[in-house]
């Protein structure tokens, strides 16, 4: 289904679109971020994405409870951005020999994924509301904040010292 498919006749249509996107999302970044802490030198830089990891598999069971409470099929649809995101942060990362380099660099990717996450998080927060759906826009906005935090996270480590040594 495609972002102009007949399949979205209304609102709702497009919110069930949009969390099916994004539960695939989650799924390929809990898929990812094992390597991303492989990846990662900085003692820091490396919990922070154990911590996301955890947090990941909380998103995904939170978009799971929502799934049920708006009484639709628990699936994702191919998301091409985040495929896209995380194929160019897997590259970028296998181009870079130098250890503090690479940590600045896998910050970047991550705030990348971590930026389209907000944007559809915030979205579908918006939209479960005004479908009249609180309860599960409570818990999409759960999930919204600990990406927010996040990227908050990553933002601090870069400017703190990651960014600093890479120079």
């Amino acid at each position: 289904m495609g972002w102009f498919s007949k399949d979205i006749a209304n609102m709702d249509d497009l919110f069930v679109h949009t969390l099916r996107d994004i539960y695939y999302a989650e799924h390929q970044i809990r898929r990812a971020l094992p390597d991303m802490v492989d990846k990662a030198t900085n003692a820091d830089l490396k919990q922070g994405f154990q911590t996301h990891l955890r947090e990941t598999e909380q998103h995904i069971v939170r978009l799971q409870e929502v799934f049920r409470l708006h009484g639709v099929e628990e699936k994702g649809v191919n998301c091409p951005a985040i495929d896209g995101i995380l194929e160019e942060a897997n590259e970028i990362a296998g181009e870079v020999d130098d250890k503090q380099v690479l940590d600045a660099a896998l910050i970047a990717a991550a705030q990348a994924v971590e930026h389209y996450e907000i944007t559809r998080y915030g979205t579908l927060v918006a939209w479960a509301n005004q479908l009249g759906r609180s309860d599960c826009a409570a818990l999409l906005k759960q999930n919204l904040d600990e990406e927010a935090a996040t990227d908050e996270n990553l933002s601090r480590l870069a400017m703190s010292n990651i960014n600093r040594k890479a120079a």
